[in-house]
């Protein structure tokens, strides 16, 4: 029996990256900087060192210097006179950055190798990929897992968790959810225009007649001639915005930081999911 793997088959993805630190916000070290301290400790040289590394002798000093000026303490030294004319060392400062990098890069190494194992799954990263890729008019979008599906004779109402201790109803065909293979414990996602999202205060959303609430703290608050825009944090990290008159913008005191209410009628929640 062959082991070879099918052709369609693609290699799952890895996550790749350089450590750099900064310092006074600017670049300080890299591996690109802290090899060639290595070299510098090893053949006691910059000239040598830079030849070694494939680089000019005058960058090598600039990035020596570089390190240098950003340091506490003196990396690389240089002492003139004696037999051979001098020599460039490096200080004990200098060992110990290096020897703290190799820590520094071990670690960073672990955490990019945990990283892909998380995404390395094929279908878990094809199902994150076409989740990123999906393209619609409708400003809000939350992604969730079916906790409810109640069908009647028409309609079926269905709730969708979006974490945060959130939830989402939406009304929809019997046919619609057959088709889009709606279940309990399913993943969709719920699109709302901003045109259909209504603000209140906490106070006035608790005599209203829509469906889902989203209360929070008004995060960005923008007022135009005719029209405005207000986006309300909610909790677990996820926003709703809705579009709204200015003069409503104001009569409710809506401005950043004041807490607020959206209310979503169900039948104005569409659900997708991913082919």
């Amino acid at each position: 029996m062959s082991t070879q793997p099918h052709p369609s088959a693609q290699p799952p993805p890895t996550v790749t990256g350089r450590l750099w630190l900064e310092k006074e916000q600017r670049g300080f070290l890299g591996h690109g900087r802290i090899e060639l301290l290595r070299q510098i400790g090893e053949r006691g040289s910059i000239a040598q060192a830079a030849r070694a590394m494939g680089m000019s002798y005058k960058a090598a000093w600039d990035a020596v210097d570089a390190v240098n000026n950003l340091a506490e303490q003196p990396l690389v030294v240089r002492t003139r006179g004696g037999a051979r004319g001098g020599a460039t060392h490096l200080t004990e400062a200098g060992r110990e950055l290096i020897r703290v990098f190799a820590v520094f890069e071990a670690e960073h190494t672990r955490f990019l190798s945990a990283l892909s194992a998380r995404i390395g799954a094929p279908v878990e990263f094809d199902r994150i990929a076409r989740r990123l890729a999906l393209q619609t008019s409708a400003r809000n979008q939350f992604w969730g897992r079916v906790t409810a599906l109640r069908q009647g004779e028409l309609s079926a109402e269905v709730t969708l968790d979006i974490g945060g201790g959130n939830a989402l109803a939406a009304v929809i065909t019997n046919e619609s959810a057959e088709e889009l293979g709606l279940h309990e414990g399913a993943q969709a996602c719920a699109l709302i225009k901003a045109s259909l999202v209504i603000v209140a205060t906490p106070e006035g959303a608790r005599g209203t007649s829509a469906r889902n609430r989203l209360c929070g703290t008004v995060s960005r608050c923008r007022e135009g001639t005719v029209n405005g825009e207000v986006s309300i944090a909610l909790e677990g990290g996820k926003t709703i915005t809705a579009t709204l008159t200015t003069e409503s913008i104001r009569a409710l005191g809506l401005a950043e930081g004041r807490p607020a209410c959206a209310l979503v009628k169900a039948s104005h929640v569409i659900l997708a999911v991913t082919a």
